[in-house]
């Protein structure tokens, strides 16, 4: 079960790093561009390839991992269906009946041929739903799912967040259910997000567009069904509302206030939760971290009450709702009556600046040895290495040394992809391989690892100038640092996931922020990445 799980993570993750660059490079002549608008916070063009990205990374990686289940097939095509028609609509911004089009034949093919549907209905008490009532319904669901995340896609980052959220709690009830078709599904998902979200977060480089809007949409309401079958989870029918969070209560929310001013509910404006934050004086990267915030309360609502009746649930959905949206009236009036002052903090201490200039140029220069002699020990470590990794690191050696070489404008993307891949793959095998029961070589690891968090926690504090800045994304993935090795219920197969979410946290910042700090460094870095994946490679073969 662990292993489907992570390579179907690690193998999206690595697929959307490779197909952004030449996606990116070639977006205006293809006519994926997002051009500057009245509702639109970006004032120069942006490539609109993300969607591309990560939604043929997460379906390529789980055809290859995803186990046998009637229900991939129609799952897979349909989510195509929504790709497709996203692809064609960032490149000639179709009309919104077309667009419905599509969605309506996706759901078709996950109704009538997948017989996805709700199963359980609240406050319906029969053993099985009828189908007259049923499949409506999952129409209707599905179709706003799908534009749920795309209404909400109004600020950098923000999006993909939210769906990197709702994946993460799914992944974790299905893991609760032994559910391995619905886990290895948000894996690649969640894989895909990450590589994506590194290009996405403020500033943004690239947006996901209508293809990733729409097909994260989607595929989070596909799962929620899947969640909703008895046959395969025993939570409660109400649950998947709090799993889809924020971007489907905006939905609704927006829609109603529409529909009481008497205007139609599909025509945009600026009235979704993060205008009214912006609006409140927070600036684009607080706005984000704050409705991450919001999400993140909401998924774990979906844990928290995962046992209990759909009255109780629906109540909290509503009183949850009700007190956000009462905040923000409240904050809102509170601003008309004053104005927002700015105030910034000076350093007044020259001890203090002092020792700041200090560590930020030594902190970064420590950190430079430490991770190179951390991953250099790691490669000797694990007991063995199967071939299927061994293939894997081969091949993904070959093309880090071949894009390095013949492609040296995205050498940096390419040394990324192998640091990322290598450490993964490195810290898999560590914990599989019985490293943790030598308890001198462990207690190792763990100080070097505990020693770069450290680095870079002082790398990132005392940062000068734009060297390296945190994003929205850096605090995402410090809340599950913080949160997966506290999880409960782990089973024995699956306690390595935790440490190693952690340990590949930590090692993912501190390559950033080396590629940001050196970059006059690139090829040695990329020395490091081919010395990690030869060296497993080989290790397979012994």
């Amino acid at each position: 079960m662990t292993s489907a799980v992570f390579f179907s993570f690690i193998t999206s993750l690595f697929i959307c790093m490779a197909l952004i660059p030449p996606l990116q490079l070639n977006a205006g002549r293809w006519s994926f561009m997002d051009l500057p608008g009245e509702r639109k916070v970006h004032a120069n063009p942006i490539p609109r390839i993300g969607g591309i990205a990560f939604g043929f990374a997460a379906l390529l990686s789980i055809f290859f991992w995803v186990p046998q289940d009637p229900v991939i097939a129609p799952v897979l095509v349909s989510a195509s269906i929504i790709l497709g028609f996203g692809i064609w609509d960032d490149r000639a911004n179709l009309n919104y009946r077309v667009k419905l089009v599509g969605q309506l034949l996706a759901v078709f093919v996950v109704v009538a041929i997948g017989h996805i549907r709700f199963e359980q209905i609240p406050f319906f008490y029969e053993e099985e739903a009828p189908v007259w009532l049923t499949v409506p319904l999952t129409v209707v669901f599905l179709v706003g799912a799908s534009n749920a995340v795309n209404l909400s896609d109004g600020l950098d980052g923000l999006a993909g967040g939210l769906a990197f959220l709702s994946f993460a709690g799914t992944a974790y009830l299905a893991y609760l259910s032994r559910d391995l078709t619905v886990l290895v599904l948000a894996s690649g998902f969640l894989g895909g997000l990450l590589g994506f979200l590194r290009y996405n977060t403020y500033p943004a480089r690239i947006f996901m567009g209508d293809a990733g809007s729409q097909l994260l949409g989607f595929s989070m309401g596909v799962l929620v069904l899947l969640l909703n079958d008895p046959a395969r989870a025993p939570f409660p029918g109400a649950i998947g509302l709090l799993v889809l969070g924020l971007p489907f209560l905006d939905t609704l929310a927006v829609m109603g206030q529409r529909l009481a001013k008497g205007r139609s509910p599909f025509i945009g404006d600026r009235n979704h939760v993060h205008h009214k934050l912006l609006g409140l004086g927070l600036s684009h990267y607080e706005a984000v971290i704050v409705i991450y915030a919001i999400q993140a309360v909401m998924v774990g609502l979906a844990y928290l009450l995962r046992w209990q009746s759909d009255a109780l649930i629906l109540t909290m959905y509503a009183a949850f709702a009700l007190a956000m949206f009462t905040l923000f009236v409240a904050t809102e009036r509170r601003r008309a009556l004053s104005s927002v002052s700015s105030n910034g903090r000076v350093l007044s201490d020259t001890k203090l600046a002092r020792a700041g200039l200090w560590l930020s140029e030594m902190a970064p220069r420590f950190l430079a040895v430490v991770v190179p002699l951390f991953l250099v020990f790691n490669v000797f470590l694990p007991g063995r290495v199967p071939m299927d990794v061994g293939y894997a690191a081969l091949s993904l050696f070959g093309i880090v040394i071949a894009g390095m070489w013949f492609m040296p404008q995205y050498r940096a993307h390419f040394v990324r992809g192998g640091l990322y891949v290598g450490a993964a793959f490195l810290m898999y095998m560590g914990e599989q391989s019985g490293v943790p029961d030598i308890w001198p070589i462990y207690v190792t690891q763990n100080t070097l690892l505990a020693l770069i968090a450290i680095l870079v926690l002082l790398s990132m504090r005392f940062s000068r100038g734009n060297r390296f800045q945190t994003t929205p994304l850096d605090y995402l993935m410090v809340f599950f640092a913080l949160i997966v090795p506290l999880l409960p219920e782990m089973r024995a197969d699956m306690p390595t996931l935790s440490i190693l979410a952690a340990k590949l946290i930590v090692l993912y910042f501190s390559f950033e922020l080396l590629l940001h700090t050196f970059v006059d460094r690139v090829k040695q870095f990329g020395f490091l990445s081919l010395w990690i994946l030869f060296g497993l490679g080989v290790r397979a073969w012994l």
